[in-house]
């Protein structure tokens, strides 16, 4: 199977060694003091998406029924330990994108969630199993509200700038003829940027169909993929109503953050198509950071204005393994970087802000809530440390199966479910 197609099939990971990688440049690295941001609602997963510049966070929380199955999931606004239900638009489920900046500096957020009426096509573009349309939402003054498709059902929003433009994918409401027989999401989506709250497509490449946009900066670049149905052709960065795609290595790319200098991360196909690296692009140029020693893949979701960069690696199973931040050209397992305290292995960072502050996810090392994957936000310290979670044996996490549905809806190259 194309290793690019098990990317969207994978299962929230689970970390049952922690590997001590990048040990020589710990010491040199700033060590972090680190929020456990936990779940909602008595849930069993969170994972903090997006992180402004006031160290908020927009997170994702799921309940679980006594089964083990995912049966709920909010998008909450996350201030230290306090956690704000932002709610739904009349269904049971909101949610938000993997590695998006979906919180400003003012406090307002963007996500997705579902409504109360069925999807007439029987689409599942929230992807929790429901099959009601799903929509676009802006949350500010305490109220969700929900954001115009392309004339499709569905549609999501990704990211929003200080500016208040929003960005994400929009479906035309046109059957996708690039789409295999038996297709649950069969509509074209297209990349979109929504302005004073009206939405407009953004070009894709060549004759390519479909599209989504992924982050936006303050300048108003947005970068973000152009494919088909099923597959990543290009990463994109759209300027002035135009899409440029950014090199790769001949296998497809997508890219996830992009600072207000126009430095762009994401991440690109192998050449052998089997596996994938993290990826920096700047001034078209493209990097590749690859991976963290022992680990099979790689992607780059958050760059800040330093030139920092976060993001998360798979094992070979394409399981979750480590979080990473690069910089000085030298990518450092962030697992290193945390305090024994902390209690927490991290698997996933998103998003860092101009502080240095990381948003991600990590599993829970030991106590009544061994083994959980909870939220967390990194903040940096002067402080050195004696001693990391790479010291600690984790537990296996048997986390529901729908969850990385949700995680990742829609990815990216190679060929993506729909």
């Amino acid at each position: 199977m194309n290793t690019l197609r098990q990317l969207c099939n994978f299962r929230i990971p689970c970390v049952t060694t922690i590997v001590l990688a990048c040990a020589g440049n710990a010491v040199a690295q700033a060590s972090y003091r680190v929020t456990d941001l936990g779940t909602l609602h008595n849930g069993y997963f969170g994972c903090a998406m997006g992180v402004n510049n006031q160290g908020w966070t927009e997170t994702q929380y799921g309940v679980l029924d006594a089964s083990g199955k995912l049966v709920k999931g909010r998008v909450a606004i996350t201030i230290d330990e306090f956690k704000l239900d932002l709610g739904t638009l009349g269904g049971p489920n909101s949610w938000d994108n993997p590695f998006g900046g979906e919180i400003n500096d003012r406090g307002e957020a963007v996500g997705y969630s579902e409504t109360s009426v069925p999807d007439p096509d029987g689409e599942d573009v929230c992807g929790f199993g429901t099959h009601l349309t799903c929509r676009p939402f802006l949350w500010q003054y305490f109220h969700m509200s929900a954001l115009p498709t392309l004339g499709g059902n569905n549609a999501q929003a990704s990211a929003m700038n200080n500016r208040g433009q929003i960005i994400g994918f929009a479906e035309n409401g046109i059957l996708d003829s690039t789409c295999p027989a038996n297709t649950t999401n069969n509509r074209i989506a297209l990349p979109v940027l929504w302005e004073k709250g009206q939405p407009r497509p953004l070009p894709t490449v060549g004759s390519d169909p479909d599209g989504a946009a992924d982050a936006i900066n303050d300048r108003g670049q947005v970068v973000g993929y152009s494919g088909t149905c099923t597959a990543a052709l290009h990463a994109v960065l759209w300027e002035n109503g135009k899409a440029s795609p950014l090199p790769d290595l001949g296998t497809g790319a997508t890219a996830f953050g992009i600072n207000d200098r126009g430095l762009i991360v994401g991440l690109v196909g192998s050449p052998d198509n089997s596996t994938y690296y993290a990826a920096l692009w700047q001034n078209g140029v493209l990097t590749n950071l690859r991976t963290l020693p022992g680990d099979f893949t790689a992607i780059a979701s958050g760059i800040n204005n330093k030139g920092q960069v976060v993001g998360s690696t798979q094992d070979a199973n394409f399981n979750w393994s480590h979080a990473f931040i690069w910089q000085d050209g030298v990518m450092t397992d962030l697992g290193t970087l945390f305090p024994a305290s902390s209690n927490l292995s991290p698997t996933m960072a998103n998003q860092i802000n101009e502080r240095g502050q990381i948003s991600g996810m990590a599993t829970v090392l030991s106590g009544p809530h061994t083994g959980e994957t909870h939220a967390f936000l990194a903040t940096p310290v002067d402080e050195s440390i004696d001693k990391s979670v790479a010291d600690v044996v984790t537990t296996q996490p048997k986390l529901p199966a729908n969850v990385g549905k949700q995680l990742l809806p829609r990815f990216r190259p190679g060929q993506f479910d729909r």
